[in-house]
């Protein structure tokens, strides 16, 4: 079983990451939304993916191909795996419908926020009614990145990036965009200038990269 890659990203196209290991080996690695606007940024970068490897059916069943995924850390990989144990979501409908960080989805599940979880690529109100039934109390484990970005505890600092995207996405739905959109909007506001560092530079950023949509 492959758990691990490191190599050069060779391309990024369509959900889809082309590796290459060494002088004569390439792998293809289907990633989760969330991930793929900064994996675009990262092409010729050496990279590193904890994986998932699977067998998808094919031809109605009669077959099977296998099929890698990968994270950029072995806690999505973990969630990843929780996530698709919920009824009626495979790995690929799993791959389209989390386009915001796990954590995000993660404290959305906690809170029991169905709002949020609707808001994702083909999770309806049943879907998301079901995830909470069937995950609340299982993802506290994951939210821990989102308590980095809040004032720590006594002695304690915080993470000053993710607190600007933290702000960046506030003022966006503040002004009335979705939060989902509002973080990918952010996310790549960033990725194509890392130097930005207030959250107002960040948000006219975003909507400039809105108006370009």
């Amino acid at each position: 079983m492959i758990s691990r890659l490191t190599g050069h990203l060779v391309s990024m196209d369509d959900g889809s990451a082309l590796v290459q290991c060494g002088e004569h080996l390439t792998y293809e690695l289907l990633v989760p939304g969330a991930d793929q606007q900064r994996l675009a940024t990262m092409v010729g970068e050496r990279v590193v993916f904890h994986t998932l490897h699977y067998l998808e059916s094919a031809n109605q069943g009669a077959s099977y191909v296998p099929r890698l995924i990968g994270f950029p850390s072995p806690a999505d990989r973990d969630f990843f795996e929780l996530f698709t144990t919920v009824k009626g979501i495979g790995n690929r409908k799993a791959l389209r419908a989390l386009q915001i960080p796990f954590a995000d989805v993660a404290s959305a599940i906690s809170h029991k926020d169905a709002d949020l979880l609707k808001s994702l690529p083909e999770i309806g109100k049943r879907t998301a009614e079901t995830i909470i039934v069937e995950l609340h109390g299982k993802v506290d484990r994951f939210i821990e990145v989102k308590l980095v970005a809040g004032v720590s505890g006594r002695g304690g600092s915080a993470d000053p990036r993710q607190a600007l995207v933290n702000d960046a996405v506030a003022v966006l739905v503040q002004l009335g965009e979705m939060k989902m959109i509002a973080r990918q909007l952010v996310d790549r506001a960033l990725a194509a200038d890392p130097e930005l560092t207030t959250a107002d530079a960040v948000v006219a950023a975003a909507f400039r990269l809105r108006e370009l949509v």
